[in-house]
């Protein structure tokens, strides 16, 4: 890294443009060593266009933007405690899920044994024997086909 040479001073504006504060000013977290700027225990106001000027030429600026100043441990339970809700929410959905299964299950084979298989021994329930005009099993052969012959019916 190749050290500047000559007078260096360090700006500081809102934003791009607008009226430069020599630094550090009336600033306390501000600490300037050459052509190093530091800034301690940055806080919301510390956001803005950083300007260096060396002999007489001012750089673009490098912006700065903070959001807010956090404390990394409260961060840490945020996270913990969001991570917390996503996996109770998602047990939830599951117990949720597993429980509609169940009711569904439930459901069909209630209606399962609603439903009554018919006997195989009523197909022929209300056939009168004795209407069909007498023995009905010694006229079936008048129906018997010759093999290759049509059906009478046909």
């Amino acid at each position: 890294m190749t050290q500047l040479k000559g007078n260096i001073q360090w700006y500081w504006a809102a934003q791009h443009n607008a009226n430069k504060e020599q630094l550090p000013g009336q600033r306390t977290n501000i600490q300037i060593s050459g052509e190093y700027l530091r800034i301690i225990n940055l806080h919301t106001e510390d956001s803005g266009v950083y300007y260096c000027k060396v002999n007489n030429s001012t750089g673009p600026g490098t912006g700065v933007k903070v959001a807010r100043n956090i404390n990394e441990e409260q961060a840490l339970f945020r996270t913990k405690m969001k991570d917390g809700l996503m996996i109770f929410q998602g047990l939830l959905l599951a117990v949720c899920v597993a429980a509609l299964l169940l009711r569904k299950r439930n459901l069909l084979e209630k209606s399962d044994s609603i439903y009554e298989e018919p006997e195989t021994d009523h197909i022929y329930e209300g056939l009168a024997i004795e209407t069909c005009g007498g023995g009905l099993y010694e006229e079936l052969s008048v129906y018997a086909q010759v093999d290759g012959a049509e059906a009478p019916w046909e």
